[in-house]
Formats: C-alpha cells, structure tokens, sequence
C-alpha cells in the first residue's frame, strides 16, 4: 500500500479505532508506511479534535454518548461503505420528488450519488455541502434551510431550519444517524441535530435511514426516533447478521449494500 496523505491516514486510523477499539503507534506506523513520528503527530491531532484519547503506545476509541466526528474526517472512514450505501439509496429516488437530506457525511455521499439522469426533483438540506454538491445538478433545486450554523457538520440547525421544514411536505426524508439500538431506537450526538431531523421526518411520508455497520449498537445522547418510525435502513453488507434479524422483528425494513 502507498503512503497516504494525512487526510487518508487519519481516515485509515479512525476505521481501525472502530473496528478494534484501540489501535498502536508501532503497528500503525507499519500498516500505513510512514514513520513513528509521523503517526505520533496524528494522534495528537486526533485528540485534540477529540476523537481519540492517545495512552502510553497508542490510542483509545473515544465513543462516548456526545461523540461527534467532524464532517472532514467521518468523511474519510468506511468510504467504500458509504460509497455502497448512498449507490443502494440514490437508486430509490425518482423524478418528480421532493426529498429532504440531513448533515453527515453519509448523506452527503448519497446526495453526490444522485444519478444525473433525474429530472424535477427538489432536494431540502440542512447541510451546506450537500447543498454545494448539487449546485451544479440539472435536474435537482436545492432548497436550503437556513438557521444557526455548526461548524463541526457544516450544517444549519434551530430555531430557523425547523420553523421552515415544518412548512414543507416531502416524500422521503433520507436521514443519518450516530448510532442504532433496538431498544434506543436511531440516535445521534448533537441535541440541535436530532431536532431537524425529526422535522425532516415529520414532514415526509417515508423515512429512509443511511448508516454504515459501525453504528450498529451505538446509542447517541439525542434520540432521533425508534425504529419503528423509520421505513427503510439501508447499510452495508459487512452489518451483522444478528443485529438485521432483530431490526426487522420490529418492522423495520432493511437493506444491504
């Protein structure tokens, strides 16, 4: 494997993290083929964006109830997932609709995915970067909400973006999430972001949640809704079993990418 730039490496250490909860400095250095010092430096970036907590080593997953990636680098974890994810969901969006699409950075792979060939459809965000995605689509108006800006996510929350989703009637709101419980139902670590989108889901007729394996069995601080007001989860093919067969023995449909 090629030496990655910082971006890449610190989204190859972040994966690492979730699938093993610790990671060291010596084996990272090895994997990603640069020295220990180099990899030094990016964990105390890391932490510092609080996103790792770094001990005598190494580093430790930081996953704690209020735990919120920064848009930058969630967008450099489980890419080919995601990838996966927004192909499988874009798929299910026809001429004509209206969609709603939160912040993350799984809605924004999905928005980018969105074919060309589309025509008429209206898209209403929160987010700024899957506003600026969609500047340039032909067949797509983008609808932006407006309200308070958060810079971790890039994205506009309360009091304005509710007061004008709540005007609106959509089809489909396609929605992110921090974690899936199936007692907690979908949630996410940002109080202001569990307001819009369940706004976004108020206003829609169907619900359709985007989220990789690794949000399986978190439970964010904010609740979003339970899993039965969703319609469809769509995520990858790497989710366990187990955990698909209990979402869909409380009605939630499912679907593989």
């Amino acid at each position: 494997m090629a030496a990655l730039n910082a971006l890449g490496r610190h989204g190859q250490i972040l994966e690492l993290l979730e699938a093993d909860g610790k990671v060291s400095v010596m084996d990272l250095a090895d994997k990603l083929r640069v020295s220990v010092v180099t990899i030094r430096n990016d964990l105390e970036l890391l932490e510092r964006q609080q996103v790792l907590r770094r001990i005598r080593g190494g580093a430790l997953a930081v996953r704690a109830a209020r735990f919120e990636r920064p848009i930058h680098l969630a967008s450099q974890a489980f890419t080919e997932e995601k990838q996966r994810i927004a192909k499988a969901a874009s798929a299910l969006v026809r001429d004509g609709e209206t969609i709603m699409i939160d912040a993350g950075s799984t809605a924004l792979a999905f928005a980018r995915s969105l074919s060309k060939s589309l025509n008429d459809v209206a898209v209403v965000t929160n987010a700024l970067d899957v506003a600026l995605a969609l500047a340039d689509h032909p067949g797509v108006r983008v609808v932006v909400t407006g309200g308070t800006l958060r810079g971790v996510q890039r994205s506009l929350t309360a009091p304005f973006s509710t007061l004008i989703i709540e005007q609106l009637n959509a089809d489909t709101a396609y929605v992110s999430c921090t974690g899936i419980d199936v007692r907690k139902g979908f949630t996410t670590g940002s109080w202001e972001e569990a307001e819009v989108e369940k706004a976004m889901i108020a206003a829609a007729s169907r619900c359709v949640f985007l989220a990789d394996h690794s949000k399986i069995g978190h439970v964010g601080s904010a609740r979003i809704v339970d899993l039965q007001s969703a319609d469809l989860l769509v995520t990858d093919s790497e989710a366990a079993p187990e955990s698909l067969r209990h979402f869909e023995a409380e009605g939630l449909q499912v679907l593989t990418a």
